[in-house]
Parts: C-alpha cells; structure tokens; sequence
C-alpha cells in the first residue's frame, strides 16, 4: 500500500546487531513466491531469529518482546548487506515498518526499502547509540522523522540530526508514488519532450 510520508512520529523496535544481511531478514527458502504478498513476507520477517530450531516461538527475540513496537525499526550498522533480494524490503514493509534507522544502510537495500515506502534514515553513530540506549532504558522512547525537513529527532533527549534522501524519491515519498506513477504524472510533458527533440 502506497501511503504518503510527512511526518511521522512513534516508538521504536530497537536491533542493536551489526551487518544484518538480506537472508535474515528473509530468508531464501521463502523467494520462491514472485508476486509481492506482503501479509506472507511480513509474517515471515527474521523468520530464524523469531522461531527457534524446533518451531517454537524465540520469546527472547526482540519482535516478541510485548515491550517494544512501533513502525520505526532501529537496527545496527551495515544493515541489509548481502544479496540484493527485494524481497527483503517487501517483508519489512509487510510487517508494518515505514521507516529504519541506521547508521549505515548497503546501497541495493537501501533502494529497495525507498522503491517499497520503506523511508532508511542514515544517523551518526552516536546519535544511533543515544537512541538505543534511551529505547532500552524506556521502551516507550519515541522518534519523531520528519521526511519535509528531512531531520530526525530523539524526543526523549531532543536531539536532532539531518538526513540525506534524493530530490526525486523524497518527492515519490511524499506524493505517494511509485516509478511508474511517477511517470504517468508526467506523461505529457515526456510526451511533448520527444515531440520537440525528434
């Protein structure tokens, strides 16, 4: 679903691990499917660390833990290293997250997240590790990201940082599209482009 970023503000679901590769976040044996189901990917998000080898359910894992929730992931550095699989964006997506935060995101991954509604915030590394440790300390830390002015904000402790995003994909961001939507918005003046330069 193709929902609109503005602001958004809520608490957090704190992953303090580092290089946290595609294959965790979904594993393979779940590509098989080639359309984009993302109730299926969703429920299927660090699918290995939520379950243990038995089937039973890891109540140690932070995604079972009743004490944190929120659409906001906050995960460690390098997060979605690995193989470019877009399937990851789409269970991250799928479970609900709108926006991760890291301090270092792998380029295809981060793509796939923004080409997904999926907003990746880049933060330094101590703004990252301030925000853990308040989300630790109060589950009930929230973080408020404001796509508009492109800044960040720890409401526990009222820091703020200022984050990156492209022209372009800001603008999908905000107005709700998608490449192609993009393009049909834009469907005369492309129109009228080839007919002058023909």
């Amino acid at each position: 679903m193709k929902q609109k970023f503005n602001i958004i503000t809520s608490t957090c679901v704190p992953l303090p691990l580092e290089n946290i590769d595609t294959d965790q976040i979904i594993p393979a044996r779940y590509l098989k499917a080639t359309t984009r189901e993302e109730r299926f990917f969703g429920e299927n998000l660090f699918r290995d660390w939520c379950y243990n080898a038995d089937g039973t359910l890891n109540k140690e894992f932070v995604l079972n833990d009743s004490r944190y929730s929120g659409c906001i992931l906050v995960a460690g550095k390098n997060f979605g290293c690995g193989s470019s699989r877009e399937h990851a964006a789409w269970a991250i997506a799928g479970y609900g997250f709108r926006v991760v935060v890291s301090s270092f995101f792998a380029d295809i991954h981060k793509n796939n997240e923004l080409n997904n509604f999926v907003l990746p915030v880049t933060v330094s590394e101590e703004f990252l590790s301030e925000l853990f440790h308040c989300i630790q300390k109060d589950p009930k830390t929230e973080v408020e990201v404001n796509l508009p002015e492109q800044i960040i904000t720890n409401k526990n402790t009222g820091r703020k940082e200022s984050f990156a995003i492209s022209g372009y994909k800001k603008h999908c961001l905000m107005n709700g599209l998608d490449d192609i939507d993009y393009l049909i918005q834009n469907k005369r003046m492309i129109e009228e482009w080839e007919q002058n330069n023909r």
